[in-house]
């Protein structure tokens, strides 16, 4: 016992043996004492008249005897190497200065000793008392706490590769049985569709759920006004639970949970070779039946599974109908060109939102656009592939509609309308072999809105007939007003049979006269 805290009940057992035995080398060798240490304590006994055959002392007596008598002398106290700077210490320790300052300071003004020597000092100049812990214990079906649990490497179906996986544990209060499943991300839309899926084994809902301060769950960690995600609220309205965040730092106030993820580790986890992740989870979830479930709960002595079946299930509250439909909640940009993109597909927001951020609700088959103060301002059916494009009219500016709807029979069409002219004009574009010229068509219709057909039908005509149906040049005609000036009148060729000399006047000379009729 020398060397450390002196037990009474020690002290009482070695003097009921050294006085029942002589030999202080059995009493040693009986108690697993030094010889030296039981020489020591009988000398002491016998100047305190404790080896005779009075009865021992009762216990209180015993203590204060050897509080009185057998004290060990103080260990040698060393001298701190800041001592000789206490009173600068205490000034700057005043005024709020942080250790590694204070001791940069101390080194300033000669000071050789180590931070760790300065830190020791703060500590003994600021003796910290322990905090006292109150442990809560929970009603059936009132809480129940979810956490993630890092959970080692796990093979990827997909790919066939080992991936960092982790362990999503939901544990009830009251009964402390569990669901566990592992995943490969904490994205948002695997935090809820966890928690789908746990209440659908527990088969109901606890009235609260205590969670981890993950990015999934909470946006900013404040203990009594949390900002939670929007999706995660959803989720918690649907289901009827209300959300209890951690405090920032504090794991212990969920410490049911943070136990049962420490048992997952040491026990399903522990040297278990990696497997496929459903395979895992198959096999984990029958581990949280029998294994897990069955057996003896250190703090409530009761087994798990049982307590649940036999107490919390009926207390727990019923699964909500319809089925949850997972939505996400995401804030976007609106691009010049009208359109969000949500999970790589292109949704439009009326145009005089460009620029603007909105907040996008992605259900399962429907998605909503909201502004920053949820007015919902569109709604579209869910794209089924990445890359789609989903298109409200109305919501692009009127201008640019037209070009949008325009195809090659529909320009021949319209241009049929307005006149033989203008048909030939389209025509004659849209057969170029080379260029597209469909938007070039499109303008070129456009211009019966400010000058009208019969104009347009003018232009193509004088167009024509100078044999250049061209965009710039019909548009031109009508930006000069010159679609009804005069054509040129056509030249009048000589007729193919006739020559302006007799064959005598152009060949005669070459025969010598000779007159033919």
């Amino acid at each position: 016992m020398a060397g450390r805290s002196t037990d009474l009940m020690d002290v009482r057992e070695l003097l009921r043996h050294l006085r029942s035995i002589s030999s202080d080398r059995a009493v040693a060798r009986t108690l697993g004492l030094h010889r030296k240490t039981v020489l020591r304590y009988r000398i002491w006994a016998r100047q305190q008249d404790l080896l005779s055959d009075t009865p021992l002392p009762a216990l209180d007596e015993l203590q204060d005897l050897v509080q009185r008598t057998l004290t060990s002398p103080p260990p040698p106290q060393t001298v701190s190497s800041v001592e000789p700077h206490r009173d600068l210490v205490v000034d700057l320790r005043a005024r709020k200065v942080e250790v590694a300052a204070i001791h940069q300071r101390l080194t300033e003004r000669g000071f050789t000793g180590s931070y760790d020597a300065v830190y020791r000092f703060v500590r003994q100049l600021e003796p910290r008392t322990p905090e006292a812990t109150v442990r809560v214990e929970r009603a059936p079906g009132e809480e129940a706490q979810v956490d993630f649990g890092a959970a080692g490497k796990l093979i990827d179906p997909v790919t066939g590769l080992l991936r960092t996986a982790w362990a999503f544990v939901m544990t009830l209060a009251f009964s402390r049985h569990q669901y566990v499943e592992f995943v490969f991300d904490q994205t948002i839309a695997t935090w809820i569709r966890l928690h789908v899926n746990a209440f659908a084994s527990f088969g109901g809902v606890p009235e609260r759920v205590v969670c981890d301060n993950l990015k999934a769950a909470i946006v900013v960690a404040l203990r009594d006004d949390p900002l939670v995600q929007q999706t995660y609220r959803e989720c918690a309205e649907h289901y009827g639970f209300l959300i209890d965040p951690c405090r920032v730092a504090t794991p212990e106030h969920k410490g049911k949970v943070e136990s049962g993820v420490h048992y997952v580790k040491r026990n399903f986890l522990a040297g278990r070779a990696s497997s496929r992740l459903p395979d895992a989870n198959v096999a984990v979830r029958e581990w949280c039946m029998t294994t897990a479930g069955e057996r003896t709960h250190g703090t409530t002595f009761a087994q798990p599974r049982i307590q649940f079946e036999t107490i919390e299930r009926a207390a727990l509250r019923p699964l909500p109908l319809p089925a949850y439909d997972l939505a996400i909640w995401k804030e976007a940009t609106v691009a010049r060109d009208c359109y969000v993109v949500f999970e790589k597909s292109f949704y439009s927001v009326p145009f005089r939102l460009i620029g603007q951020t909105v907040r996008v609700r992605g259900g399962s088959q429907r998605l909503q656009i909201y502004t920053t103060d949820y007015a919902l301002v569109a709604t579209h059916p869910r794209a089924t592939a990445p890359g789609e494009r989903h298109t409200h009219l109305d919501h692009l500016p009127p201008e640019k509609i037209p070009g949008l709807l325009q195809t090659r029979d529909g320009c021949r069409a319209a241009a049929q309308d307005i006149g033989p002219a203008t048909a030939e004009v389209v025509e004659t574009l849209l057969s170029d072999p080379a260029l597209e010229r469909l938007p070039t068509v499109g303008r070129l219709l456009r211009l019966r809105e400010a000058a009208g057909d019969e104009r347009l039908e003018a232009a193509c005509v004088r167009a024509l007939a100078f044999d250049d149906p061209r965009y710039q040049t019909i548009k031109g005609i009508l930006d000069d007003g010159s679609e009804h000036a005069p054509l040129p009148e056509p030249a009048h060729a000589a007729p193919a049979n006739t020559f302006a000399r007799n064959a005598h006047e152009l060949l005669g000379h070459l025969f010598g006269g000779v007159q033919w009729t």
